[in-house]
Protein backbone atom coordinates (compact mmCIF):
# COMPACT_ATOMS: atom_id res chain seq x y z
CA UNK A 1 0.00 0.00 0.00
CA UNK A 2 2.91 2.37 0.43
CA UNK A 3 3.66 2.83 -2.95
CA UNK A 4 0.28 3.99 -3.99
CA UNK A 5 -0.30 7.79 -4.14
CA UNK A 6 -4.03 8.03 -4.06
CA UNK A 7 -6.94 6.67 -5.79
CA UNK A 8 -8.87 8.33 -8.80
CA UNK A 9 -12.43 7.68 -9.22
CA UNK A 10 -13.68 7.78 -12.90
CA UNK A 11 -17.17 8.15 -13.07
CA UNK A 12 -17.80 6.73 -16.92
CA UNK A 13 -20.76 8.78 -17.75
CA UNK A 14 -22.43 8.32 -21.37
CA UNK A 15 -21.09 7.92 -24.70
CA UNK A 16 -21.98 9.52 -27.67
CA UNK A 17 -22.10 9.42 -31.39
CA UNK A 18 -20.31 5.61 -31.24
CA UNK A 19 -19.95 3.77 -33.83
CA UNK A 20 -22.20 1.02 -35.39
CA UNK A 21 -20.59 -2.27 -35.26
CA UNK A 22 -23.06 -4.71 -35.86
CA UNK A 23 -26.37 -4.56 -38.15
CA UNK A 24 -28.50 -3.89 -35.24
CA UNK A 25 -26.31 -0.82 -33.70
CA UNK A 26 -23.70 -1.81 -31.15
CA UNK A 27 -23.82 -2.87 -27.31
CA UNK A 28 -20.70 -0.62 -25.58
CA UNK A 29 -18.58 -1.51 -23.28
CA UNK A 30 -15.51 0.79 -21.58
CA UNK A 31 -12.34 -0.67 -20.47
CA UNK A 32 -10.26 1.91 -18.11
CA UNK A 33 -6.50 0.61 -18.04
CA UNK A 34 -3.13 2.00 -16.55
CA UNK A 35 -0.47 -0.02 -16.35
CA UNK A 36 -1.48 -3.79 -15.03
CA UNK A 37 -4.92 -2.42 -13.56
CA UNK A 38 -8.07 -3.25 -15.93
CA UNK A 39 -11.34 -1.81 -15.74
CA UNK A 40 -14.25 -2.25 -17.17
CA UNK A 41 -18.43 -1.03 -17.54
CA UNK A 42 -21.32 -2.92 -18.18
CA UNK A 43 -22.80 -2.89 -21.65
CA UNK A 44 -25.35 -1.24 -22.79
CA UNK A 45 -27.37 -3.13 -25.66
CA UNK A 46 -28.14 -1.77 -29.13
CA UNK A 47 -27.00 1.74 -28.18
CA UNK A 48 -24.60 4.12 -30.25
CA UNK A 49 -25.52 6.81 -27.30
CA UNK A 50 -25.43 4.93 -24.44
CA UNK A 51 -25.81 5.65 -20.76
CA UNK A 52 -23.26 3.78 -18.20
CA UNK A 53 -22.89 5.74 -15.08
CA UNK A 54 -20.64 3.50 -14.22
CA UNK A 55 -18.22 4.31 -11.14
CA UNK A 56 -14.42 2.18 -11.87
CA UNK A 57 -11.58 3.21 -9.55
CA UNK A 58 -7.78 2.95 -9.98
CA UNK A 59 -5.10 3.13 -7.31
CA UNK A 60 -2.40 5.26 -8.57
CA UNK A 61 1.28 4.27 -8.22
CA UNK A 62 2.94 6.40 -10.71
CA UNK A 63 0.80 9.32 -11.83
CA UNK A 64 3.05 9.76 -14.85
CA UNK A 65 1.55 6.83 -16.32
CA UNK A 66 -1.02 6.71 -18.65
CA UNK A 67 -4.81 5.95 -18.21
CA UNK A 68 -6.19 4.39 -21.34
CA UNK A 69 -9.69 4.41 -22.54
CA UNK A 70 -10.91 2.12 -24.76
CA UNK A 71 -14.91 1.43 -26.66
CA UNK A 72 -15.67 -1.88 -27.45
CA UNK A 73 -18.93 -3.34 -28.96
CA UNK A 74 -19.88 -6.17 -26.97
CA UNK A 75 -20.02 -9.34 -29.11
CA UNK A 76 -21.41 -13.25 -27.95
CA UNK A 77 -19.75 -15.81 -30.17
CA UNK A 78 -16.50 -13.38 -32.08
CA UNK A 79 -14.20 -11.53 -30.19
CA UNK A 80 -15.19 -8.07 -29.63
CA UNK A 81 -15.16 -5.37 -31.76
CA UNK A 82 -12.84 -2.01 -30.76
CA UNK A 83 -15.22 1.18 -31.33
CA UNK A 84 -12.56 3.59 -30.67
CA UNK A 85 -9.72 4.36 -27.78
CA UNK A 86 -8.73 7.67 -25.73
CA UNK A 87 -6.34 8.43 -23.25
CA UNK A 88 -7.37 10.42 -20.00
CA UNK A 89 -4.36 13.22 -19.24
CA UNK A 90 -4.50 13.48 -15.10
CA UNK A 91 -1.39 15.33 -14.85
CA UNK A 92 -3.03 18.91 -14.81
CA UNK A 93 -5.52 17.37 -12.45
CA UNK A 94 -3.33 16.10 -9.94
CA UNK A 95 -1.52 19.31 -10.17
CA UNK A 96 -4.73 20.99 -9.03
CA UNK A 97 -4.88 18.84 -6.20
CA UNK A 98 -1.72 20.49 -4.63
CA UNK A 99 -3.60 23.31 -4.64
CA UNK A 100 -6.11 21.67 -1.71
CA UNK A 101 -9.47 23.03 -1.44
CA UNK A 102 -10.08 23.84 1.70
CA UNK A 103 -10.69 27.29 1.11
CA UNK A 104 -12.88 26.81 -2.41
CA UNK A 105 -16.11 27.58 -2.37
CA UNK A 106 -18.87 25.03 -4.54
CA UNK A 107 -18.34 25.21 -7.80
CA UNK A 108 -15.03 27.44 -8.08
CA UNK A 109 -13.17 26.72 -11.60
CA UNK A 110 -9.39 26.11 -10.57
CA UNK A 111 -8.59 25.49 -14.11
CA UNK A 112 -9.53 25.04 -17.46
CA UNK A 113 -7.87 22.73 -20.07
CA UNK A 114 -8.22 23.51 -23.81
CA UNK A 115 -8.46 20.79 -26.12
CA UNK A 116 -4.66 20.36 -27.68
CA UNK A 117 -2.94 17.69 -30.25
CA UNK A 118 -1.64 16.63 -26.60
CA UNK A 119 -5.05 15.62 -24.85
CA UNK A 120 -8.32 13.61 -26.37
CA UNK A 121 -10.57 16.66 -25.18
CA UNK A 122 -12.94 17.30 -27.48
CA UNK A 123 -13.85 20.63 -25.80
CA UNK A 124 -12.83 22.72 -22.67
CA UNK A 125 -12.57 20.91 -19.64
CA UNK A 126 -12.94 22.18 -16.19
CA UNK A 127 -11.12 21.40 -12.98
CA UNK A 128 -13.70 22.35 -9.98
CA UNK A 129 -14.28 22.22 -6.46
CA UNK A 130 -17.50 20.09 -5.68
CA UNK A 131 -18.43 19.07 -2.04
CA UNK A 132 -14.98 19.17 -0.84
CA UNK A 133 -13.17 17.30 -3.85
CA UNK A 134 -11.58 18.53 -6.56
CA UNK A 135 -13.60 16.98 -10.09
CA UNK A 136 -12.76 16.85 -13.60
CA UNK A 137 -15.26 16.38 -15.82
CA UNK A 138 -14.12 16.01 -19.78
CA UNK A 139 -15.71 14.83 -23.01
CA UNK A 140 -13.00 12.42 -24.77
CA UNK A 141 -12.82 12.21 -28.30
CA UNK A 142 -12.14 8.69 -29.69
CA UNK A 143 -9.38 7.79 -31.49
CA UNK A 144 -8.50 5.59 -33.91
CA UNK A 145 -12.19 5.55 -35.31
CA UNK A 146 -14.87 7.52 -37.64
CA UNK A 147 -16.77 9.33 -34.81
CA UNK A 148 -17.64 9.25 -31.27
CA UNK A 149 -16.80 10.83 -27.81
CA UNK A 150 -16.90 9.67 -24.26
CA UNK A 151 -18.02 11.95 -21.69
CA UNK A 152 -16.44 10.90 -17.74
CA UNK A 153 -15.57 12.72 -14.56
CA UNK A 154 -12.72 11.99 -12.67
CA UNK A 155 -11.85 12.69 -8.92
CA UNK A 156 -9.30 12.17 -6.91
CA UNK A 157 -9.22 10.20 -3.17
CA UNK A 158 -6.78 10.69 -0.79
CA UNK A 159 -5.42 7.40 0.61
CA UNK A 160 -4.40 8.03 4.73
CA UNK A 161 -0.85 6.74 4.73
CA UNK A 162 -0.09 7.33 1.41
CA UNK A 163 2.82 9.07 0.01
CA UNK A 164 1.92 12.46 -1.41
CA UNK A 165 1.78 13.40 -4.94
Amino acid sequence: MDDIVGLLRIRVKRGMNLVSRDSLGSDPFVVITMGPQKLKTRGVENNCNPEWNDELTLAIKDPNEPVNLEVYDKDMFTSHDKMGDAEIDIRTFLEAQKIGIQELSDGTEIQRVKPSRDNCLSKDSRIISSNGKIVQDMILRLRNVESGEVEIQIEWINVPGSRDL
